[in-house]
């Protein structure tokens, strides 16, 4: 296993510089240790510039249900259905990624995800786009997200090995939180210039940046992993090892209450834009921008400590809790801005801690699996919850929907502070293989 700033191999010691260790060499180092690892480094280059595509298409396709007459309830069916195949489906991406090669299944699910967003562009330019056919395209993105997801959490460990797992972890999360902040603001432009078709065709064109990423990679400084072979029951294995061991599941169930009740951003802002506060499309680009900003802080804290635990994940969640509370009483826009700042550092801190306690706890030939459980439990049961919060906006307020989350997150915290928290004890014995 090659080591150096260009692929450092797991337990090879800090870069150092006129003897000085990496980790001691100050904040930005200690922060993007990961960056030292040349395979991460084209990987996180690649899904930046392709995740902000995709935060581009995510506005443009709420706004064009929107402009297609879906309103409230069809934004939340839109959601629901891009959820569904996690629900059906789950499970099945798990077992896929312990089985096969990560980095080819991450070509394939990339694949696809340009292939539907060209297709969707080239329905809305051409004036056939319908709600119907916006529903079909989010059903079958969920389907590539359920081949995806899973593979794409644990391929962090196979670029890093275990002892770079949290710091990576977290620096993934910037990934999709600096996309969050740069992305619905150049939709908004984007949108408001040339309309969602060209918006759906941009993000198209973003997945060959991680396509070239995948494929310039060098396999031979891989943390590599035994592949599972096949076998009767692996679903069910997964599922019991996420669900019978303490130290899996309450973090699970965490992400189960607030991606169902708290964390519907995209059906609670847009909403809050329009309705409440009267802004167009560039209102709620921007809301989401300012998620961005705080979730993006908020990964970048979590790479700097790199030392996750269950109390980090209940403090984050009873701040999310608080901040929620306090958006569903703002009484101006730009306040409305400034707490979805703190709603964004909260939210992330709790995922990017909370996935990588799941992976360093799991059984090394089942993290596929377990990631699949926490898409589960993110996406795949979400569906009515995200229904049931958009009945909520649409009967009462988007004030009243994102009340409920605040609940919601200030109950989940007490649920996570009350549970002993864990060592990280597979850390320390996840020793990589030779292939």
């Amino acid at each position: 296993m090659t080591t150096g700033p260009s692929g450092l191999g797991r337990g090879a010691p800090a870069p150092e510089h006129n003897g000085e260790p990496a980790r001691r060499r100050g904040v930005l180092r200690r922060t993007f240790e990961a960056f030292y690892t040349r395979n991460y480094r084209l990987f996180y280059i690649g899904q930046t510039i392709s995740v902000v595509g995709t935060w581009m298409q995510r506005v443009a396709q709420d706004w064009l249900i929107l402009e297609l007459g879906g309103g409230a309830v069809g934004l939340a069916i839109g959601l629901a259905l891009q959820s569904a195949p996690v629900l059906l489906l789950s499970m099945w991406g798990g077992v896929i990624s312990d089985r096969y090669d990560t980095r080819r299944v991450l070509l394939v699910s990339q694949l696809a995800f340009a292939v539907l967003a060209l297709i969707l562009g080239v329905l809305v330019l051409t004036d056939r786009a319908t709600l119907q056919l916006v529903y079909v395209m989010s059903f079958l993105l969920g389907v590539a997200n359920v081949i995806d997801k899973p593979a794409r959490h644990s391929f962090v460990l196979e670029l890093v090995g275990t002892e770079g797992a949290a710091n990576a972890v977290s620096l993934n999360s910037s990934i999709n939180n600096a996309a969050r902040l740069i992305g619905p603001a150049v939709a908004g432009v984007v949108i408001g210039v040339s309309g969602t078709g060209v918006a759906f065709l941009l993000n198209a064109l973003t997945f060959a940046a991680i396509i070239v990423a995948l494929l310039l990679m060098d396999p031979t400084s891989f943390h590599p992993r035994e592949l599972t072979p096949p076998a009767r029951g692996q679903v069910i294995e997964g599922i019991r090892s996420s669900m019978t061991r303490a130290d899996l599941r309450t973090p699970l169930i965490a992400t189960f209450v607030l991606s169902m009740l708290a964390q519907n951003f995209r059906l609670t802002l847009p909403l809050m834009a329009s309705e409440v506060f009267g802004r167009g499309v560039t209102g709620y680009g921007l809301l989401m921008s300012a998620l961005g900003v705080g979730a993006l802080v908020g990964a970048l804290v979590c790479a700097h400590l790199a030392r996750p635990s269950q109390r980090i994940a209940g403090m984050a969640t009873l701040l999310l809790g608080a901040l929620l509370l306090t958006a569903a009483v703002a009484p101006a826009y730009l306040f409305l801005a400034a707490v979805v700042v703190g709603i964004g550092f909260g939210s992330t801190t709790f995922n990017a801690t909370s996935q990588t306690l799941l992976l360093l706890r799991s059984d090394r030939d089942k993290r596929g699996r377990v990631m699949a459980v926490r898409e589960l439990f993110s996406n795949g049961l979400t569906p009515l919850g995200t229904i049931g919060i958009g009945w909520v906006c649409a009967v009462s307020s988007p004030r009243v929907g994102l009340a409920v989350g605040g609940v919601a997150a200030i109950s989940t915290a007490v649920l996570l502070f009350r549970e002993k928290d864990t060592p990280l004890e597979r850390e320390a014995s996840d020793a990589p293989s030779k292939r």
